[in-house]
């Protein structure tokens, strides 16, 4: 006979340390490797909006090879394939590895679309008052694409959360991994499951709070900036007349 629902073992579960530390690893876990993709990303990014072959073409093939290639894929490459060449990883270094090489990939595509999105005339007007090409990129190019970075890169980390569950086949110690560790032992599959998805919605909604927070932020100061320059511009229509 199968086994019913134990509710008794769900609500133990809900607050188990064990599968708590997993969902705290998972949380680790992506913020790092999002921090490592955005610096990674943003170099990338840099490299293919390059005129210099040298540096664009590099950068093409490194993001068509990671965005073509399944994470699962990647991470078991990592794991089981660079000790034959040597070099010996941990489990914790190989899944971070792995996240961060195929992260950066993705994000520089969302780095570059938001530095491609500011008109060039943002750009030509830096270079007319002096600044160089560095303090254009920083001071002007940077704070305005960012206000169309924010909501792909928020919505990349909403996933991140959830697909660090895939380092779970090199025996990462996260969320996923831990459920499965104690579903062996209780055999209590259904409960254990809804637990662990219940742990992912409570972290992607705790995040899309702060994404919508930071959303307004950058939206705010694009809505106010443009506020400004709407009475200047009135202002030199009329004298025009």
């Amino acid at each position: 006979m199968a086994q019913g629902w134990n509710w008794q073992g769900f609500a133990d579960y809900l607050v188990n340390p064990y599968i708590l530390q997993g969902a705290i690893t998972t949380l680790w876990l992506t913020l790092a490797s999002i921090a490592g993709g955005l610096v990674l990303g943003g170099a990338l990014a840099l490299a293919r909006l390059s005129s210099r072959l040298w540096l664009h073409a590099p950068a093409h093939f490194y993001i068509w090879v990671f965005r073509g290639t399944p994470l699962l894929v990647q991470l078991i490459i990592i794991y089981t394939g660079l000790p034959q060449l040597g070099l010996k990883l941990s489990v914790v270094e190989s899944a971070l590895l792995g996240l961060i090489l195929n992260e950066a990939a993705y994000l520089a595509e969302v780095i570059r679309g938001g530095i491609q999105g500011v008109p060039a005339g943002q750009v030509n007007a830096a270079r007319a008052v002096g600044l160089s090409a560095s303090q254009s990129m920083r001071f002007v190019v940077m704070p305005q694409a960012m206000r169309l970075i924010v909501p792909t890169l928020g919505n990349s980390i909403n996933g991140l959360l959830k697909t660090t569950s895939v380092t779970s086949v090199i025996s990462m110690e996260e969320l996923l991994r831990r459920t499965q560790v104690l579903i062996q032992e209780k055999f209590m599959v259904l409960e254990l499951f809804v637990v662990a998805a219940l742990y992912y919605l409570l972290m992607t909604t705790a995040w899309d709070f702060v994404q919508r927070r930071i959303e307004r932020h950058y939206g705010r100061a694009y809505r106010t900036s443009s506020a400004a320059a709407a009475p200047a511009t009135d202002a030199g229509a009329l004298a025009s007349r």
